[in-house]
């Protein structure tokens, strides 16, 4: 019997993979980017300490707007960035969590870039 693979499993599987490949440290943390049907996520992340210095979501009360569209991820991409610059990161290793780099994930890595996150 042929069985549909959960999209999930897949993908956290390539997560892991890419995972055990970067890390975040003090000086280059690593930008997380989370993404569901209807919110998208960013954090970024010191791995050697194991803290999160900057997040943001479509989920925080300040977040203005609909969430779950490309809209969304270029807002939460500027916050992001804007939030580093405050913390005084400048360059970041982007996971992009085993999602295809498209869509969404392109749009909060772009406005996160144009608004001054090297990566």
């Amino acid at each position: 019997m042929i069985t549909k693979q959960d999209k999930n499993q897949v993908r956290k599987k390539r997560h892991a993979r890419v995972r055990s490949k970067i890390t975040g440290t003090a000086e280059c943390p690593r930008l997380n980017v989370f993404r569901s049907n209807k919110h998208i996520y960013a954090q970024i992340i010191d791995d050697s300490k194991g803290l999160t210095l900057v997040s943001a979501s479509t989920m925080d009360k300040e977040f203005e707007g609909t969430a779950g569209n490309l809209e969304a991820a270029t807002k939460i991409g500027e916050t992001i960035a804007k939030g580093a610059a405050e913390k005084n990161i400048k360059a970041v290793v982007f996971d992009r969590g085993g999602y295809l780099y498209h869509g969404r994930v392109k749009a909060l890595a772009e406005a996160a870039r144009a608004n001054g996150l090297e990566f």
